[in-house]
């Protein structure tokens, strides 16, 4: 702490993002990035876009990334008046808690999801209210309805769960908060879901965001966007022009083209994750694991017999990270990234002999 900090950040509780270690021959199954590289034509569209001598790179990008916005309206057959792109969907939702969730009424999300939107909330002087998700960790839509609110806000799937809501039951939200903002963050939604985006023009009060972090292998890109009605996309650019007017670079722009054009690769790359994540839930239940039911590219999963924190070191012992929670409801919970099979057997392997 200092004299010179302003009041807000002294109350700030900020978020701690997921470990990135520098270790070698680590297997990191704990932040959910995406075993597979993106599209071998991200490659080729950054390398032309650099050019010989990267000279493009003195030019400012385009602030408004229509290319990308093409792209994107393309793809989920929307039009570019209602997409919104940023640094990532994490940037993404924070133009959303300041633009469309800052009112009189508290917002509400479940106890159990990301600890950024309470950080979030904390940032921008957003109250809020936490809606327990019933006993099988799943979303009960109707604890969201007749209730008073600024605003409803969900990740779906659920992290850390891994839990889905069926569109019906997002359309049972969204029919019972005319008056609300209902904001559903699709970070996952690619390995097993389906999306929201087809009900954007038929619900002026839904914002659906996604990223290109996960689905299309591009973590390190950090590329986000929302689609809504064309109303809540102008408060969010209102917002990010007040910010940052350049949230994208130009490599970031052709990077995430390419990824969103290249559906043959994405799908093959969606295919395998689901097939592995399967596959290990399988072996981690044949080794006495409860897995909750997921549609991410994580399993969220607890043993009765052993105690996460405890698995969870000695698994780090053997140089595999998975996440662990020290939270109430989830504390004998372990999330663990669905990475490539050979990451995965080492992992069940691996757990095999702990437990021997």
């Amino acid at each position: 702490m200092s004299r010179f900090w302003s009041q807000v950040v002294q109350d700030l509780t900020p978020y701690i993002p997921g470990e990135q270690p520098k270790i070698a021959n680590l297997i990191k199954l704990n932040t959910n990035e995406n075993p597979f590289p993106p599209s071998p034509k991200v490659l080729a569209a950054i390398q032309a876009e650099l050019g010989d001598d990267a000279a493009s790179l003195r030019l400012y990008p385009d602030p408004n990334a229509d290319l990308l916005k093409g792209a994107i309206a393309k793809n989920y057959a929307v039009t570019t008046q209602q997409i919104f792109v940023g640094n990532g969907s994490d940037e993404v939702l924070a133009h959303v808690f300041m633009a469309l969730l800052k009112h009189d009424q508290p917002i509400l999300f479940p106890d159990i999801t990301y600890s950024f939107y309470p950080v979030y909330c904390g940032l921008y002087g957003v109250d809020y209210e936490t809606v327990p998700l019933a006993e099988d960790f799943s979303i009960n839509p109707g604890d969201y309805c007749g209730r008073p609110n600024g605003g409803i806000i969900f990740p779906n799937p659920n992290a850390p769960t891994g839990c889905l809501l069926a569109l019906a039951a997002i359309e049972e939200i969204l029919n019972a908060n005319p008056d609300s903002v209902v904001v559903v963050d699709e970070a996952y939604v690619d390995f097993g879901g389906e999306s929201a985006i087809s009900l954007v023009n038929r619900y002026d009060n839904l914002l659906v965001v996604h990223t290109l972090s996960k689905s299309r292998s591009l973590a390190g890109m950090r590329v986000g966007f929302a689609v809504g009605h064309p109303a809540l996309i102008e408060a969010l650019e209102r917002v990010k022009n007040s910010f940052n007017s350049y949230p994208l670079d130009r490599l970031a722009i052709v990077a995430a083209v390419a990824a969103i054009e290249d559906e043959a690769y994405f799908e093959q790359c969606c295919n395998a994750v689901i097939a592995t994540r399967e596959k290990l839930s399988a072996e981690l239940r044949s080794l006495g694991f409860e897995v909750l039911p997921s549609a991410a590219n994580f399993i969220f999963a607890r043993h009765p017999q052993r105690d996460a924190a405890e698995m969870a070191k000695a698994l780090r012992e053997k140089s595999i990270i998975v996440r662990h929670f020290k939270l109430p409801r989830i504390d004998q919970f372990l999330r663990i990234t669905v990475g490539t099979d050979a990451e995965c057997q080492a992992l069940t392997q691996t757990l095999h002999g702990i437990f021997a």
